[in-house]
């Protein structure tokens, strides 16, 4: 199969500068970096792409074998990095995107030399005296509700993940992207993400990275970015100040600024 194909990819940007790789968080797809991508295309080679399952990608490859773990979705990560041949990338990753980056570099670190992780969580409930930010009570009734009504969950959870009430427009756009997404392939994705436990990956990362927190956020609390902040050796944690899960969308100058920082500090 054609990976470029199958995962609707665009490379665009400098192409003399070093790659960044921009990933896609749950129910979303490439055209959430659109915010981003100027900030960056002057001085960087930048390649984004739609997961198996998510906005322009050939929904005939989906297997929910392999997309039932965070693995499969790193499989995509690794494979496309390898069709493009890509050495020693930047991989930006949203939400759960930050932990599939963590096990793409793990399993090909040849490609992936450094990681930005977009407000991450490595697992959303609680557990003894971890804080994920819900209970297993929580994440339950999330599925549930998920599963047995996703057009309704969408347009009721696009909102508060988004977390900016005073612009409806942005909950309204997270929205349309979770309602075009296919509802059964939504479902294993969702799954897949709640459901997920990456603790002990972060132990493993051994390469710079940049850890970007958001002042208040529902799906990943700051407990969870200073969680992955002192898990990750010498690692950098950014608080941008903002609300909400997709600092990329409610306040891009900012999370621009933090991911070109840390770019312009890596070793050519």
């Amino acid at each position: 199969m054609d990976i470029v194909q199958r995962n609707n990819v665009t490379v665009t940007g400098n192409p003399q500068g070093p790659t960044v790789v921009l990933a896609h968080g749950f129910g979303c797809d490439q055209n959430m970096w659109r915010l981003t991508v100027p900030a960056l295309a002057d001085a960087y080679r930048l390649v984004l792409f739609d997961y198996v399952g998510c906005g322009r990608s050939d929904l005939t490859a989906f297997s929910e074998e392999r997309y039932a773990s965070l693995e499969g979705y790193a499989r995509d990560v690794v494979e496309v990095c390898a069709a493009l041949d890509l050495r020693d990338a930047t991989f930006v990753g949203h939400s759960v995107s930050s932990m599939v980056g963590v096990l793409a570099a793990q399993t090909a670190p040849e490609r992936i030399g450094s990681l930005v992780m977009v407000a991450p969580s490595p697992r959303y409930v609680d557990d003894e005296d971890y804080h994920g930010g819900f209970s297993a009570q929580d994440i339950d009734e999330l599925l549930a509700s998920l599963e047995s009504n996703y057009l309704g969950w969408s347009a009721a959870m696009a909102p508060v993940i988004m977390g900016h009430p005073d612009r409806p427009e942005l909950g309204e756009e997270l929205k349309n992207s979770f309602c075009a997404t296919d509802p059964d392939m939504a479902r294993v994705f969702a799954r897949t993400t709640f459901l997920s436990d990456t603790r002990d990956d972060l132990g493993r990362v051994t390469i710079p990275t940049l850890v970007l927190e958001c002042v208040q956020d529902v799906i990943a609390p700051r407990e969870v970015g200073a969680f992955v902040h002192q898990a990750i050796p010498g690692s950098t944690l950014v608080t941008l100040d903002t609300t909400g899960h997709c600092p990329h969308l409610s306040a891009p100058e900012a999370t621009n600024e933090a991911i070109r920082g840390f770019l312009a500090g890596l070793p050519r």
